[in-house]
């Protein structure tokens, strides 16, 4: 509850200091975008999402097949292993102690892999989204654009999360490159805003990144 009424605090202060530097005679206009939807429903996204999970698919066939063989063994140690000569019976648990070992650090190393990568991608999609978000925000002269998560509730016809994902479709750019070149057709995410107190799409590709992932 007192996280929930900080980051409320925080808004409040956030929106006051922006309003505050805005001319009194100026119409504001203020926007959302749900960063989630937007990684899931992009083109770009659902490729990473595909891509993503053949790579689970392949890793729970192989990871399967290693667990069948190591409770096999175990099988055969339980219903054998008291009518074998102790060589045997030596000889047949080093097999299931190596097998075991051997699964569960493919198994680690598996699910660190398949963290590392959604990690990644997701990083190098919100990237795009956030230079998308920045370009759509001051084409259309919006005051402030909020993600979705930072609000607690939004009239529907300030979510432009659908044009956001329609810009981003059309661009048709390696995922991670957008506004990294010239004719990216956004601003680069060193570039300076003219908007009072907006951050940098970088800084909120990295903090909503955190919070995003193509595996949902």
């Amino acid at each position: 509850m007192r996280q929930r009424l900080f980051i409320g605090a925080m808004f409040g202060v956030l929106l006051a200091v922006t309003l505050a530097a805005v001319p009194a005679h100026a119409e504001f206009k203020f926007a959302f975008v749900d960063v989630q939807r937007a990684l899931n429903e992009c083109d770009a996204g659902k490729r990473a999402k595909a891509d993503f999970q053949g790579r689970v698919t392949s890793l729970e066939g192989r990871l399967q097949r290693q667990q069948n063989e190591v409770q096999s063994l175990k099988d055969e140690m339980e219903k054998k292993g008291m009518l074998m000569n102790p060589d045997q019976r030596q000889s047949l648990q080093d097999q299931y102690m190596e097998k075991l070992k051997n699964f569960e650090r493919d198994y680690k190393d598996s699910k660190d892999e398949l963290q590392a990568k959604d990690q990644e991608v997701t990083a190098k999609i919100v990237h795009d989204l956030a230079q998308v978000i920045r370009g759509v925000g001051e084409r259309d002269n919006y005051t402030m654009v909020f993600e979705k998560g930072s609000i607690l509730w939004g009239a529907p016809n300030i979510d432009i999360t659908d044009q956001v994902i329609r810009s981003y479709n059309t661009m048709h750019v390696p995922i991670g490159s957008v506004g990294e070149g010239p004719g990216a057709g956004v601003r680069p995410a060193s570039a300076q805003s003219d908007q009072p107190g907006a951050s940098e799409p970088s800084d909120f590709g990295s903090q909503a990144a955190k919070k995003s992932t193509i595996s949902k």
